[in-house]
């Protein structure tokens, strides 16, 4: 019953854009496990607590862990879309994936660690897992975030070529005007996050400690940059939409 549902509509597709992907291939599956692997790195502690004082300390990591968990579940759902949408199972896309399964798993420990110290930190450390945490040089901070916006960039870098990939097998794929445009926009926007991710490291690198520790913040530019981009992009694709859907309508008509 599942095997039936699995690459039917467990998730509604998308309205116009065709989905390419048939049923769920082994190499979905090994993905989805590598990011189940991944979630289960992130837990506090992966033992029951065994009394009340580990039971509050695993607690106190509850919001980094949430923090954490919704960052992987947006890498996921990216790449399930991507493999909706396209299907590709060739041997460089399938190179891609594992490279992106590769960062993902890599960076698992210092994503937890970055938000464990933030949350840590923002709560005047009544959230500390643990009290140590907090006994942080600034060069070391600057070192974390170096760390971090490294694999930042690489993940959507990844999605970049990906996306890259599928527009220039756009007429394999048969995407029409409405969904290469779409490919485009995906891949100038993962672009741009790799770009950001990529200054930030250099800020970070370049800049004495006490001020890189602060070029996290630019992560915020993430939203412009969604902004931004989708405007432009957003035009263009309601003028294909309505393009196609004229001569949708003239075809139609006898």
């Amino acid at each position: 019953m599942i095997r039936e549902l699995v690459g039917a509509e467990l998730i509604r597709p998308e309205k116009h854009f065709r989905w390419r992907g048939g049923e769920i291939t082994r190499m979905e599956g090994f993905t989805d496990a590598v990011f189940a692997f991944a979630v289960t790195l992130l837990v506090v502690s992966l033992e029951v607590p065994k009394t009340y004082s580990e039971l509050i300390a695993a607690m106190k990591g509850f919001i980094a862990f949430a923090i954490c968990f919704a960052l992987l579940v947006q890498i996921w759902y990216q790449h399930y879309v991507y493999a909706r949408r396209y299907g590709l199972q060739t041997r460089y896309a399938i190179t891609l994936n594992f490279i992106l399964l590769f960062v993902v798993l890599f960076y698992v420990y210092p994503l937890k660690f970055l938000f464990t110290l933030s949350v840590s930190g923002l709560s005047g450390g009544a959230l500390a897992v643990d009290r140590h945490i907090l006994d942080i040089q600034d060069t070391q901070v600057a070192t974390l975030i170096v760390i971090y916006a490294a694999g930042f960039t690489a993940v959507f870098g990844v999605f970049a070529l990906l996306h890259y990939y599928a527009y220039g097998k756009r007429s394999e794929l048969n995407l029409d005007e409405y969904e290469s445009i779409r490919t485009r926009s995906s891949f100038v926007e993962n672009t741009a996050d790799a770009v950001l991710g990529t200054c930030i490291v250099l800020t970070a690198k370049l800049l004495p400690a006490r001020i890189g520790m602060y070029s996290s913040l630019l992560f915020v530019l993430i939203g412009l940059n969604h902004f931004i981009i989708g405007w432009i992009f957003g035009k263009r694709e309601r003028l294909a939409l309505e393009k196609m859907q004229a001569v949708s309508r003239a075809a139609a008509t006898p």
